[in-house]
């Protein structure tokens, strides 16, 4: 055999074992250690990469998890008290009880209620539209109506009804994962607590204009007029910069809000019929 065939092969062999040393000693030397916990735990998550925890995905929220001293300001909305309590299991720590939330739409605008003064002809896209112009009515704090919260929802809980022309969020299927919240590009979708029977009181309206401008463009516009505020018995309603709100963890629903409400703009659901009054029984 040819010498130099054997010094090059020798040679080349040779230069393969010191790079392969080198590069063991600092592969040793540099690794990154990943807690076997990590993947334990994202087996149990529900796999959504919703973000719906504040992470980018399901992984990066395990890695939070097994790296946290508590699990105080962490939850998976789509897992929920279950999968979090799964979640403290394996890491030998407490679950923190989490109240469990729902989307809401803050707006009744609809087209009866709300009529359209132009018309728009552009790309189906609400983020684009808000950046165009104030929208087909007189509010420009309303609903756009082109669904860029029922794209963003990946759990079918979300639809729009072509009469109102607005989301129509569904209880069953909405895990409170937020991004219909992020998508709307006029934050008129709000994550409130999931009350039982899945009964909720809200004023449905996010316009900040003064009341007669308010009420011009929408007959169900709140208007300012602090009659909520007045007849709450809890501190659960304030009012500012012309628009009425209502503090879901003050909120007992008493519903007396809702009758003095002159605009009708704070709506009551799923909540059994009101008790009609001796007095008023007596006159019908």
């Amino acid at each position: 055999m040819n010498p130099t065939i054997v010094y090059t092969v020798a040679s080349l062999s040779s230069l393969g074992l010191i790079a392969a040393a080198i590069l063991y000693v600092f592969a040793q030397k540099f690794k990154v250690y990943e807690d076997p916990r990590i993947d334990e735990v994202q087996d149990i998550l529900p796999a959504a990469n919703c973000g719906g925890c504040g992470y980018a995905g399901c992984r990066n929220f395990a890695e939070a998890l097994v790296k946290a001293d508590s699990f105080d300001g962490l939850n998976c909305p789509p897992g929920g008290s279950e999968v979090m309590e799964q979640a403290a299991a394996i890491l030998g720590r407490e679950a923190v009880a989490a109240d469990p939330l729902i989307a809401v739409v803050r707006c009744g605008g609809t087209p009866d209620k709300r009529p359209l003064t132009s018309l728009y002809d552009g790309v189906s896209n609400c983020k684009i539209a808000n950046s165009l112009y104030t929208g087909e009515s007189d509010c420009g704090y309303g609903c756009l109506g082109l669904g860029d919260c029922v794209a963003s929802c990946q759990f079918d809980a979300m639809h729009m009804d072509n009469e109102s022309r607005m989301p129509v969020i569904s209880d069953t299927n909405c895990v409170a994962c937020g991004a219909c919240v992020k998508a709307c590009p006029r934050s008129i979708i709000e994550m409130r607590k999931k009350a039982k029977k899945d009964r909720k009181l809200f004023v449905s309206c996010v316009n900040r204009d003064k009341g007669a401008v308010a009420k011009k463009a929408c007959s169900v516009a709140c208007i300012g007029c602090s009659k909520c505020v007045k007849v709450c018995e809890y501190d659960a309603v304030k009012v500012e910069n012309f628009l009425s709100y209502i503090d879901y963890t003050k909120c007992v629903f008493c519903r007396k809000c809702v009758t003095e409400c002159p605009t009708n703009a704070i709506v009551e659901i799923n909540f059994p019929p009101r008790k009609v009054r001796n007095q008023e029984a007596a006159k019908a």
